[in-house]
């Protein structure tokens, strides 16, 4: 029996991570150490993103770093999983000659099958169709956590079927597969005390469709009736599937914070159709009103791509409007990644590099006054604090309040006696900055 001690490096979004905290519990139940140090690992999984040409590289270039530790540490055997071998097999394979093994994103049983090859001297291929749940006999397969204990985040699909022209998840990932709701609720009560779980896909609105109705407010519903449970947050959440029942829960459920992440990618009509997506200008702004009227102080957050082909300068100047009319409290950017085998790719009118990246730039300065403002809403009040730990530079403690979600909204810095990671506290705010707050426990 292999007896070897694993490394992981984890790229990409949070549903990559849950994905490697699975291959992690894999490697747990062979009672396989696990170490940080990459200079004492035997066998290194690299776990990739390839939803972007960025995100490619940067998934070769940590292989390539990876493979350096065969000369200068312990390393034995490279590992490459997840999204970049499971779409670019073919091209993947022949090249990084450097790694030993390659798993796709629903592989993590075949991780030690294929590591017993290599090390009797094969180059191994195990990718498997990204159309399967990494679950055995009804049951998901074992995480080890990667988060701190307070905040977890749990996977509720696969896969996607909205087929918008810019993304490669679908051709990469598959389509949309949802996990059973049973399995679902048997993971969570496994994960012990939890402050926040945070709930993940690449559409969670979606969730339970494919099996042959919607099922995402029972399943909330159920989550929420879990003890160990104290508070739901919701990511990834499309708008044309937010619908009164949906709403009325958020607004009624204590457990689930009053927050959503509604990823929109542009404002303007033309080029939401262009996008594949569904809705429109009009109809977000409805939502978002109906939204703020039902649930009083409720938190919005999206993402915008600019410079998608043929975007003119007036639709540019129409989203930025848009920010204002919205007033979103926190809110993302990015420039359009002209991506092969997507219909976006073989549009005409692509926009030129240095545009993109002005528009960009023209947009956070816009965004970022807007959050100035609605940051600054918060000075001389008192917010509930999830504590985060200890903000070494600054000499502080850090945490979030509920509209802020880990590692991609602002959080609160606060000074108190003592602190303690995991812990809810009452922060009265004292000033604020663009995207942060800062305060002392009273």
């Amino acid at each position: 029996m292999l007896n070897k001690t694993f490394a992981l490096i984890s790229l990409g979004c949070d549903k990559n991570r849950v994905d490697g905290e699975r291959l992690l519990g894999e490697i747990a139940s062979h009672g396989c150490p696990i170490t940080t140090d990459l200079y004492k690992a035997q066998v290194l999984i690299v776990n990739t993103c390839a939803f972007l040409t960025a995100a490619r590289e940067e998934a070769i270039l940590s292989v390539l770093e990876g493979s350096r530790l065969k000369e200068e540490g312990k390393l034995e055997k490279l590992v490459v999983t997840g999204c970049l071998p499971q779409g670019y097999e073919e091209e993947v394979f022949p090249a990084l000659t450097e790694a030993d093994v390659f798993l796709g994103t629903a592989d993590a049983k075949e991780l030690f099958p294929a590591l017993e090859r290599a090390y009797a001297g094969e180059r191994v291929s195990a990718v498997g169709t990204a159309t399967r749940l990494p679950a055995e006999q009804g049951k998901l397969l074992p995480r080890v956590l990667s988060t701190p204990d307070h905040y977890k985040y749990l996977k509720i699909s696969e896969g996607c079927s909205n087929h918008c022209t810019y993304c490669l998840i679908p051709s990469i990932r598959g389509k949309y597969l949802s996990y059973p709701m049973e399995a679902l609720l048997e993971e969570a009560k496994g994960m012990g005390e939890t402050e926040e779980l945070i709930l993940v896909a690449q559409d969670i609105t979606r969730y339970g469709e494919d099996r042959g109705e919607n099922q995402l407010v029972p399943l909330l519903q159920a989550l929420a009736a879990l003890e160990n449970i104290r508070h739901i947050r919701l990511l990834y959440c499309y708008p044309e599937k937010i619908g009164e029942e949906l709403i009325a829960l958020i607004r009624d459920e204590p457990k689930i914070l009053k927050y959503l992440d509604i990823p929109l990618q542009h404002s303007e009509d033309r080029v939401l159709k262009l996008m594949g997506r569904r809705g429109t200008r009009a109809e977000y702004l409805n939502l978002f009103a109906r939204l703020r009227a039902e649930i009083p102080g409720i938190a919005l957050r999206t993402t915008f791509i600019s410079g998608f082909p043929t975007e003119t300068e007036e639709e540019h100047r129409a989203l930025l409007a848009f920010l204002k009319e919205a007033n979103f409290m926190n809110c993302g950017c990015f420039a359009y990644s002209r991506e092969p085998n997507t219909p976006a790719y073989k549009l005409k009118g692509q926009v030129h590099h240095a545009t993109k990246q002005r528009r960009v730039k023209e947009f956070y300065a816009a965004q970022k006054e807007i959050a100035r403002a609605n940051m600054q809403a918060f000075v001389g009040k008192t917010l509930n604090v999830l504590c985060d730990g200890i903000d070494m530079e600054r000499s502080c403690f850090v945490g979030r309040a509920y509209f802020q979600a880990p590692d991609i909204d602002g959080v609160v810095y606060f000074t108190a006696s003592e602190a303690k990671e995991g812990q809810i506290y009452s922060v009265r705010i004292d000033r604020a900055e663009e995207y942060d707050l800062f305060g002392h426990v009273e």
